[in-house]
């Protein structure tokens, strides 16, 4: 399979699983999504920061000194009738009773609590009772738009008296590890539908009866959108009090602001220490449950909802397909950090998009994408891994087998410059031959295999010694070699350079020869010829090959100097311009004899060159 089919097959099997992660949640499944997801909404509420409620729900709250002032914990039904007589002079528009009046008191307080209930519009707490910890079921398309709705066992229901004096809402939360993410608006059991207390308690500020239809509620001329069960997410403005709250201390007192109480609705609740009634929330690890219900009446009575509703869930089955098929097909389109920083600004743009929209009260999940996009990502990226290392196992493996057959230089100066000597170039370089002499004859003694083996020695003596003067052998032409000084540019020290060559060549050649067998009727030497002038570089060979050499009239007579070395019988024969360029303090001077100039013709050239013949000081083989 080519590698466009498995790219592209990578990016539908990504959209496939972000599909098959989007309907698995939307049917009942992945729980541990919801806890993630409420984590995540708490983390996107701290970066919106702290927001300034509407003005529209007062806190009374019943806390340690309201207590401290009454002298009893739960506070006596007869006070809790004084403080509902206190705010029902202040003319509130709801008084919201958060507690559970569930049993009968001693005493008159009762009839006294129901009096005052009686006073001003009020709605009391009830709770409802579930066989298990899930308080939701699947969705039954037969049943309407109620099919989603908290099923309960049985409501606890406030007294009588109570519940005759005022309307009853039940209290019930939707919560997690993380604290109470959700409010169900409506409940149900074999006895029928109830309220939720905030919805009963929005219903009665707005003056109108809510409306139920799917995913919404309609209140008065506010339209309500809810989640599949008709639960109201809930988004906090910020920590304890950033609901106006006033003690009921100050009610019992009388100096409570009647600015505070007038024309609100009131929510009465406990904040004592020890009452239990606290959740955790992402500004406040311990936020009472009485806050909790006032941030949900609010979003009820103002309008002021976090939209999480039948749109906002298919703009995240859209976002589950796309964002793991973009970031894959980011990933394969360019495998290199270009692609990685495309994926990267993509998922960044999202983050930020979410992160805006829930400032702005639009609730996208963020969970539900990160499990769509995360396992096939750091799949294809782990395959990805895999195969580029072993493509970079491959091409470091074929780059060590062509460094065998170029120069090491002229591959870094290709890497750099792959138009390197495109045009020809010509320019000042040194030319070294060397070649065997008696090698033919020796052949025909040895056999194949062993005159493999000698050539195989000779080319690595040669590779040695040139590699260490920083020459490049540009060729190997079986018992010979040539060698160019000035590639992959001309340098001044070339000229030295490749007269120290020529003298280790030779060194290191009749060092090698001495301990080569010599047969009957042949003598193995050696012989070496050296120019330095201009030369033509440039690429030879066709459209499947290329080599670098040098060609022109200074490279044919260092070749033919290698003639002129044997019919002296010296080891090398060397060009005056080499000399010249190379100074006085070159190796040839050093290390051996040099004798001349000579006045010596040249073969296929007219007029005669000053040569230089040069015998090495250490002894010749025999």
């Amino acid at each position: 399979m080519s590698r466009t089919l498995q790219n592209l097959a990578a990016v539908v099997l990504a959209g496939l699983w972000g599909l098959g992660v989007y309907l698995a949640h939307g049917h009942g499944r992945l729980h541990a999504l919801d806890r993630a997801e409420s984590a995540l909404s708490g983390f996107r509420l701290i970066l919106r920061g702290v927001k300034t409620p509407p003005d529209l729900v007062t806190i009374v709250e019943i806390d340690d000194a309201t207590v401290k002032q009454v002298g009893s914990y739960p506070l006596k039904r007869s006070d809790l009738a004084r403080i509902v007589d206190a705010l029902a002079q202040l003319k509130p528009k709801v008084i919201a009773l958060d507690l559970l009046l569930l049993d009968k008191s001693s005493g008159d307080g009762d009839d006294a609590l129901a009096r005052s209930l009686k006073a001003a519009p009020a709605v009391i707490a009830a709770a409802a009772v579930f066989s298990r910890s899930s308080q939701s079921i699947p969705l039954k398309t037969d049943e309407g738009p109620l099919a989603g709705l908290p099923r309960a066992e049985r409501f606890l229901l406030p007294l009588k008296t109570f519940s005759e004096s005022a309307q009853v809402g039940i209290a019930n939360l939707t919560t997690d590890q993380t604290g109470p993410r959700a409010i169900p608006m409506l409940f149900r059991s074999d006895d029928g539908i109830a309220l939720s207390f905030p919805l009963r308690v929005a219903a009665l500020a707005v003056g109108a009866e809510p409306l139920i239809e799917p995913e919404r509620l309609l209140l008065g001329q506010l339209s309500i959108p809810t989640d599949a069960d008709h639960s109201l997410p809930i988004a906090f403005y910020g920590p304890r009090r950033t609901i106006r709250t006033i003690g009921a201390a100050t009610l019992l007192s009388g100096e409570a602001d009647p600015a505070a109480i007038q024309g609100r609705v009131v929510v009465i609740g406990t904040t004592v220490i020890d009452g239990g009634d606290f959740f955790p929330t992402p500004f406040e690890t311990l936020m009472p449950g009485v806050e909790v219900m006032a941030t949900a009446i609010t979003h009820l009575v103002a309008g002021d909802v976090v939209l999480r509703d039948r749109s906002v869930r298919l703009a995240d089955g859209v976002v589950c397909v796309l964002l793991p098929m973009l970031l894959v097909g980011l990933l394969a389109w360019r495998r290199s950090v270009a692609g990685l920083v495309a994926a990267a600004a993509l998922l960044l743009i999202w983050i930020m998009a979410t992160s805006l929209l829930f400032s702005s009260g639009i609730w996208l999940s963020a969970a539900l994408p990160i499990a769509a996009t995360a396992p096939p990502v750091i799949l294809f990226g782990a395959v990805q891994l895999l195969s580029g290392r072993r493509r970079a196992q491959y091409f470091a493996t074929k780059s060590r087998l062509l460094e065998q057959f170029q120069a090491p230089l002229i591959q870094q100066w290709l890497s750099k410059d792959p138009d390197f000597l495109a045009e020809p170039v010509r320019q000042n370089a040194a030319i070294v031959f060397i070649d065997l002499s008696g090698f033919t004859s020796l052949s025909e003694a040895l056999g194949p295999d062993r005159v493999r083996e000698l050539l195989k020695e000779f080319h690595a003596l040669v590779d040695k010694e040139v590699n260490a003067c920083g020459g490049m052998i540009t060729s190997f032409l079986g018992d010979g070699a040539m060698i160019l000084f000035g590639l992959p540019e001309p340098a001044p020290h070339d000229a030295a350079k490749a007269a120290e060559c020529a003298a280790r060549l030779c060194i290191g050649a009749a060092q090698w020869l001495a301990l080569q067998p010599q047969s009957p009727g042949s003598s193995l030497g050696c012989k070496v010829g050296a120019h330095y002038g201009i030369i033509v570089a440039s690429r030879l060979g066709g459209m499947s090959h290329h080599h670098i050499t040098a060609t022109g009239d200074t490279v044919n007579v260092a070749s033919r100097l290698m003639e002129v070395a044997a019919r002296h019988g010296a080891e090398l024969a060397v060009s005056d311009e080499l000399l010249r360029a190379a100074g006085r303090d070159c190796a040839l001077y050093d290390q051996g004899e040099l004798t001349g100039p000579h006045e010596t013709p040249i073969r296929g050239r007219s007029g005669s060159l000053a040569i230089w013949l040069w015998r090495s000081a250490r002894p010749r083989p025999s």
